[in-house]
């Protein structure tokens, strides 16, 4: 089990790692665009959806490696004055409570149009380019199943250090 856990850590870091370079292209092409757009009054139609794409593959990619690194937002009125074993118990009950039912259901939801993007060959319509929307649909879902696998792997430490007070 450890192996496994071992294994979606490394996954996750990897990706946050090589996320780096993402943020790298997206700021590359939001300057293009806008040096096209303001000082050769030129602006593309690829522009301003590339820009959403990658943007949605950083985001996506990157929840993994930020739940990984425990770097997400979180209200600290209460859980700031707990002890670890108390960290870990409101972290498992809020996992069984908030984040399984809405993740679970994210990826229902985002495997689901993934498929259908690819099986009906479907565009994003709102240019005249038409880009397919499948890749970035798929993406944004190897982006949400890393995630569930990152809080699957964070529950089942949290439970273990709740219960055993000690680190899995």
């Amino acid at each position: 089990m450890r192996k496994v856990f071992r294994a979606i850590d490394a996954v996750n870091e990897q990706v946050g790692l090589a996320l780096r370079w993402v943020v790298v292209a997206l700021v590359v092409i939001c300057v293009t665009e806008v040096i096209l757009r303001f000082v050769f009054i030129h602006p593309t139609q690829q522009g301003p959806h590339t820009m959403m794409m990658v943007g949605a593959a950083l985001y996506a990619l990157g929840w993994g490696y930020v739940y990984l690194h425990d770097a997400h937002v979180r209200v600290d009125i209460l859980y700031a004055r707990q002890s670890q074993r108390g960290k870990a118990i409101i972290d498992v009950v809020c996992a069984l409570l908030f984040f399984f039912p809405m993740i679970c259901l994210v990826t229902y939801g985002s495997i689901h149009w993934t498929w259908y993007a690819w099986e009906k060959g479907e565009k994003l319509v709102e240019t005249f380019w038409y880009p397919p929307s499948a890749p970035v649909r798929t993406v944004v879902s190897v982006g949400i199943v890393l995630f569930l696998f990152q809080g699957i792997v964070r529950f089942i430490r949290d439970l273990y250090f709740a219960v055993k007070g000690k680190a899995l």
